[in-house]
């Protein structure tokens, strides 16, 4: 087994057992011991002491060899006391008050265990539309959206993992509008990816410019109508502004699926790949493509061992099924009815790199439909092998395999998941994502900065004998190695990273994919920060008619917090002429624009009425902006960020720093001075004397922040690192943050 330093780091930190003082009682050898006997047990009633000793061994050296790893939840809980090992469940919302309020706490059970929701919002009738029971009006599916949030946050999933959720609703729900723009404020709606549920007659109307219809779910009858196209460009506008919605194509889910008599799909897990029926979960697992290579002088793929893999993933995945503790009893009997499983990959773009394939070329298109295809075909068999032995799947009888005349032990096999943490654990690049950058800058104890470089890059540097610590710096900051001299072109082909691909490319790939596997596809389009909204929808237009199955984009600086950063700023250098040019004009011509990128610290104050979150950023040309959070205990939000808006366009508009804080220290709130034991006048004087501490900061001088939770804007929240966005969700390659669990 070999495992990186970062790797070890997050597995003590999330996956490996602890006591009641945090003290580990296993190493990693012991979580995949742990793990393979737990899984094996499943075939207790299938295969003799040797035979079930000998498949806990073959589980072990699969997974300590990095050759395959189940989701996060199985290797955390499995053989522990909680045992629940589903990664996402879909949840049904009914149209009553006592049925909406019990999905919260069947949610609430579910994060609580480890897992992450989806929802349907499309059955709640829109705001404003009568009840007849109360004789009141609807408050609508926004307006639940934001009470699901609140109770995702107020849960903690044992300290490994967040709740995280999916939100959907159709695009022909009367309250569509409103919930495209639901998050157009970032601070909004925070534990929710929100997508919108297309339908075939909707994108026809797109096309065609026609308006289409727009139904009410409690009546089932049209109550309007909407221009297509119109609503289109706003899902375009928005997920150009900060990359939600994203949007899934609702008719394609169902034609896909193998149990329409068990209903139709509604929702997704929260990243998207995972269609589910109401109470199904789904577990899921990869294979590492990176390893899966022979002949290391002229490299090819080894399908011989990817079989042999894919033959004991399906296994263990299927095991799985049966040893997992669900935590609802629903849950329980759904998913064994159909027994979904979802085998992806992760290692993708080392593959093509190890091959000397680029990314963006026909040739990898090619790879990824064989590679797909033989997984997908490798998978089946071995159902049918299963089901030989232990049986088909409970609802077989109403599925489509029984018409085909195929047995099989699971509905489901194949996914293609987001394998953010998972990476980490195996050193390689993410699920079917290209490399976001050949080398990074690690920021270690005494301020050294660690260079980190793709292990196949630089083995091509070395070879090529162009390979410096200084160039590797200089490409960490860069983003790319385009245009650098010192490389050759066919390996600045060979190597590319995520912005050196056009977004045809990124939507051409998923639709590879797509092509053969049974669920769905977890891939972010990322688009360079100069792309236009006709990029955008150039995007979602080309993954509707590559067969894809949903699609998200990111497009780069899009939202208030970079999600990763390459080098310390992504703002143009600037001449010290040009910087006091831009200081001179912009007191005369209004504030300057908001910077792509800012640092700055984030400290929680305590005021009269409960905690006040304030954050202050800065760039090179001093602090230029303000946010302010209340805690849920209270406070005046309004005001406060009415005071952060204003203060942040005067420090742009070129305002001495230190009149504002003079402005803002001293002012009083009654609230707040009558309590002798907190340190601020007010929530104005807190803004104030946060200011001053980061202007003293800048200014060299030691201040003390209350670190637990001072980040920079683009930081991990719990180690301070850049965060990544991939796959519709953000995480840490520092310390295995994910934002969506």
């Amino acid at each position: 087994m070999s495992l990186s330093a970062n790797a070890i780091k997050v597995l003590e930190k999330r996956y490996l057992s602890k006591n009641e003082n945090g003290q580990l009682l296993e190493d990693v050898n012991g979580m995949f011991h742990r793990v393979a006997k737990a899984v094996a047990g499943a075939d207790a009633s299938y295969a003799s002491a040797a035979e079930l000793q000998a498949l806990e061994t073959e589980f072990y050296e699969m997974m300590s060899g990095l050759e395959f790893l189940p989701n996060s939840p199985t290797l955390m809980n499995a053989g522990r006391p909680l045992g629940q090992l589903s990664a996402c469940f879909v949840l049904p919302i009914e149209d009553t008050m006592e049925d909406i309020f019990e999905t919260i706490k069947n949610a609430a059970m579910i994060h609580k265990s480890g897992g992450g929701t989806g929802f349907s919002f499309s059955r709640l009738r829109p705001k404003g539309a009568a009840v007849n029971s109360t004789g009141g009006v609807a408050s609508g599916p926004i307006s639940f959206m934001k009470v699901f949030n609140a109770a995702t946050e107020a849960v903690k999933q044992g300290g490994t993992r967040r709740g995280a959720n999916m939100g959907i609703l159709r695009v022909d729900h009367p309250d569509i509008m409103d919930f495209i723009t639901c998050k157009k404020d970032n601070a909004d709606i925070t534990n929710f990816n929100i997508s919108v549920g297309i339908t075939e007659e909707f994108m026809k109307a797109v096309e065609e410019n026609k308006e289409y219809e727009i139904i009410d779910p409690h009546y089932k009858t049209a109550v309007g109508k909407l221009n297509a196209r119109e609503v289109f460009d706003v899902i375009v506008d928005m997920a150009w502004s900060n990359g939600e919605p994203g949007i899934i194509f609702l008719d394609r889910l169902n034609q896909a699926n193998v149990t329409p008599a068990l209903g139709e799909f509604e929702s997704t897990n929260p990243c998207g790949e995972q269609p589910l029926l109401p109470y199904e979960a789904c577990n899921l697992g990869s294979i590492n493509l990176s390893l899966m290579i022979k002949n290391t002088n002229q490299p090819e793929v080894d399908f011989e061992r990817i079989g042999t893999v894919v033959k004991k993933a399906v296994h263990f995945l299927d095991n799985v099924i049966d040893v997992n503790k669900y935590p609802l009893p629903e849950i329980d009997q759904m998913t064994k009815s159909t027994r979904k499983i979802g085998l992806g990959v992760m290692g993708w773009a080392d593959l093509l790199c190890q091959l000397h394939i680029p990314y963006n070329s026909q040739q990898a298109l090619e790879l990824a439909e064989q590679v797909m295809g033989f997984i997908q075909e490798q998978a089946r068999k071995m159902s049918i092998e299963l089901a030989e032995r232990k049986g088909v799947f409970p609802q077989f009888e109403n599925s489509s395999y029984q018409q085909q005349g195929i047995r099989v032990r699971n509905a489901t096999t194949t996914t293609i998941a987001p394998t953010g943490t998972l990476s980490i654990l195996a050193g390689v690049s993410s699920g079917i994502e290209p490399l976001f950058a050949l080398s990074y800058i690690r920021n270690v104890m005494d301020n050294d900065e660690l260079i980190e470089t793709n292990p196949f890059f630089k083995q091509a540097a070395i070879k090529g004998q162009f390979y410096t610590d200084e160039l590797m710096r200089i490409i960490a900051k860069k983003g790319t190695i385009k245009e650098l001299a010192e490389i050759p072109e066919y390996l600045q082909a060979v190597f590319v990273t995520a912005h050196d691909i056009s977004p045809e490319w990124h939507v051409k790939m998923q639709a590879a994919f797509q092509k053969y596997t049974d669920n769905a596809v977890s891939k972010t389009v990322n688009l360079s920060s100069k792309a236009t909204r006709e990029d955008v929808a150039d995007v979602f237009n080309l993954a509707y008619q590559t067969g894809c199955k949903g699609v998200t984009i990111y497009r780069d600086g899009s939202r208030d917090s970079q999600v990763l950063n390459i080098g310390k700023v992504n703002v143009k250098e600037t001449t010290e002429q040009e910087s006091n040019l831009v200081d001179t004009k912009k007191s005369f011509f209004g504030p300057r624009s908001r910077p792509d990128i800012t640092t700055g610290f984030t400290e929680k104050v305590k005021i009269g009425c409960g905690s006040i979150f304030i954050t202050v950023n800065y760039d090179q040309h001093g602090i230029c902006e303000v946010f302010t959070n209340t805690g849920r205990a209270g406070g005046c939000p309004s005001q406060s960020e009415a005071t952060a808006r204003l203060v942040s366009i005067a420090l742009r508009s070129g305002m001495d720093v230190n009149s504002i804080i003079d402005q803002l220290k001293g002012i009083r709130c009654h609230s707040t001075i009558r309590q002798n034991d907190l340190k601020v006048l007010s929530c104005p004087d807190a803004i104030g004397r946060v200011i001053e501490k980061v202007m003293k900061y800048q200014s060299g001088e030691k201040v003390e922040f209350d670190t637990s939770c001072s980040v920079s804007s683009n930081a991990c929240p719990e180690c301070g690192k850049v965060l990544e966005y991939e796959s519709g969700c953000v995480i840490c390659r520092n310390c295995g943050f994910s934002k969506c669990g």
